[in-house]
């Protein structure tokens, strides 16, 4: 996904981010995700025609009444750490999306011919050319 190296102790390393292989880890993670979820209701299935396989008697109504908590808790979590696989993946795909814009846009800005007197998009430094998109400043969302 990245890589870095460094050339020495003075901290001139660089930070390689390559958008393609963002793109192949989120549909890793999206693949993962389905499989996870499909794992899952697999389990549910099964657990549920099982029934209630424990006595009547006072250890078995003991291990109901624990084992009913924990089923719906296990099974709500695995459903949500599927979902969450999921998310990782858009995650990575958004990524993916923003480094190659934020790269473009580098390019074109700032390595695109631009030079003393040249025309700065949207008219003044920093700003983002007309139908541009916007990045938040928070990207932990």
């Amino acid at each position: 996904m990245a890589s870095g190296s460094s050339t020495g102790g003075s901290g001139g390393g660089k930070f390689v981010i390559k958008p393609w292989e963002l793109h192949g880890e989120g549909r890793e993670f999206e693949k993962i995700s389905q499989d996870f979820g499909k794992a899952t209701a697999t389990l549910e299935q099964a657990l549920a025609a099982l029934g209630s396989p424990w006595g009547l008697d006072k250890p078995g109504s003991g291990f109901a009444a624990v084992y009913k908590d924990a089923h719906g808790g296990l099974l709500g979590g695995l459903r949500g750490l599927a979902g969450r696989l999921g998310q990782v993946g858009s995650g990575l795909h958004t990524m993916a999306e923003r480094t190659a814009d934020a790269d473009t846009s580098a390019a074109t800005g700032f390595g695109g011919g631009a030079g003393p007197g040249a025309a700065v998009p949207g008219g003044r430094p920093g700003a983002t050319p007309a139908g541009g998109k916007t990045v938040p400043k928070d990207m932990s969302a």
